[in-house]
């Protein structure tokens, strides 16, 4: 079983500042207490006017496929639903590198990593709690979750549950000094892509 929780994002293994402008590189610590935040859907809550989350995944032919996807950070790793027939989990499946970009009023995220499904009921069910504080209440079924609506991107239930555990954060600061930094984590030995147990 894979204790992914042993795993955090406090400490970076390279940073880089990619601001060609003259700002100084963008703390860490200020970027992960905004990702700490948590990201709303609710209107008037993230920029513009909401916060907007993005997945991109790698089609078989190597194209890319871009939607858009309600977001959950939890214990420095993303987590999303998707229907298995959705392009994205067929994607998935078959390459599990994606890329998920965030906008916030503070910074321009983006995240790379591999996204692993979750499977067993104890993990699906913190993820469904986690959920419903920000408004949204799913019920966990056999291997993943489902609810009333989700968005529409996400296909009819159930949903497989994702987690993403990033390998590199990127953020572009949208208010002075600005800046553009890289930083990329440690996250675990462990990248075949088969589903995962939580403790």
């Amino acid at each position: 079983m894979l204790d992914n929780h042993d795993l955090s994002l406090k400490n970076p293994i390279s940073q880089k500042n990619l601001d060609g402008y003259g700002a100084p590189p963008i703390p860490w610590e200020e970027a992960h207490k905004r990702l700490q935040q948590g990201f709303s859907q609710a209107p008037k809550t993230g920029g513009p006017d909401r916060h907007t989350a993005w997945l991109a995944t790698v089609r078989p032919d190597g194209k890319p496929h871009v939607m858009p996807i309600g977001i959950l950070f939890l214990d420095d790793a993303f987590y999303f639903n998707t229907g298995p027939k959705t392009r994205k989990a067929r994607n998935i499946a078959r390459n599990p590198n994606c890329v998920i970009t965030i906008a916030t009023h503070e910074f321009d995220f983006v995240v790379e990593g591999p996204a692993r499904r979750i499977v067993d009921h104890a993990g699906l069910q913190r993820i469904a709690d986690a959920f419903k504080k920000q408004g949204w209440e799913p019920t966990v079924v056999e291997g993943g979750l489902t609810a009333e609506y989700s968005a529409p991107s996400a296909g009819p239930p159930p949903w497989n549950v994702y987690e993403v555990k990033p390998e590199a954060i990127f953020a572009l600061g949208t208010s002075e000094p600005f800046g553009a930094t890289r930083w990329h984590f440690q996250t675990g030995a462990s990248r075949k892509g088969s589903p995962i147990r939580l403790k």
